[in-house]
């Protein structure tokens, strides 16, 4: 304090923390007013889990559909979150010089990272808490262990997000929104979310189980619909493409 009544100014950044969290809730607030985000994050899950438990369309084996349906579609959720959503906004943030931009505040391009995280987890949170809502008033009995799905999800994110900023660092935003799009497309059909894997021939079968949706989707669906213990291969799986993407991200990631 210089005088009675006036104070000296004490220029400098906020603490880390401070700086981690308020840009995490930028990045929520920025996602949750995207009308696509919403559609990809929120709509489509919602209606396929509707749809799907509603009408018999797809076989989905013995029991209710909505048991079946459940798991796939909370792994769908993490993926369009972690991976489609966060790709496309992240590289569009290249693109307009954003990440540029922010890499040079106060805030270290790690806290960046860590924020856009923890944005991808509260949104995350928000999308488990509606799809288990709507699931249980379609009649959804789960089993299991909370947390298995919890570590789960958790891998599931980071093998997504890894996937989707490596994506992002490395492609042109409009090369990045097609492609995204795309392999969501892709692995809504083909990785075990809606249509159950053992419909697929069997070298193909072997193929798509690899694939971290599938992965996921089945180790939900392990505990969730048949009460198992900890799905050893389906986690060996999600920790290798979690290694391998945010490694990969981690490397090639371009800011401009």
């Amino acid at each position: 304090m210089s005088a009675a009544g006036t104070y000296t100014p004490k220029p400098g950044a906020a603490p880390l923390p401070r700086m981690i969290a308020a840009q995490a809730a930028l990045e929520t607030k920025m996602l949750l007013r995207n009308g696509e985000q919403l559609l990809l994050t929120v709509v489509i899950p919602t209606l396929l889990l509707v749809l799907f438990s509603a009408v018999d369309i797809i076989d989905t084996g013995e029991g209710k559909a909505v048991d079946f349906l459940a798991p796939g579609v909370l792994a769908l959720a993490v993926m369009s979150t972690a991976f489609t959503g966060q790709a496309i906004a992240t590289g569009f943030e290249r693109r307009y010089g954003v990440l540029k931009r922010l890499g040079a505040s106060p805030l270290p391009r790690w806290g960046l990272m860590a924020a856009k995280t923890l944005s991808v987890l509260v949104t995350e949170v928000l999308q488990v808490a509606l799809l288990t809502a709507i699931a249980l008033a379609l009649g959804w009995s789960p089993h299991g262990n909370p947390g298995s799905v919890l570590l789960l999800l958790l891998l599931g994110t980071a093998a997504f997000s890894g996937l989707g900023l490596l994506m992002a660092g490395t492609l042109k935003a409009e090369a990045t929104l097609a492609a995204a799009n795309l392999v969501f497309l892709l692995l809504l059909v083909g990785g075990g979310v809606i249509v159950p894997l053992d419909k697929f021939p069997g070298a193909i079968q072997s193929v798509l189980g690899l694939l971290p949706v599938s992965a996921l989707s089945d180790g939900l669906r392990d505990v969730l619909q048949h009460g198992a213990g900890l799905p050893w291969a389906d986690l060996g799986i999600l920790a290798v493409w979690a290694v391998l993407g945010l490694g990969a991200a981690a490397k090639f990631f371009r800011w401009e």
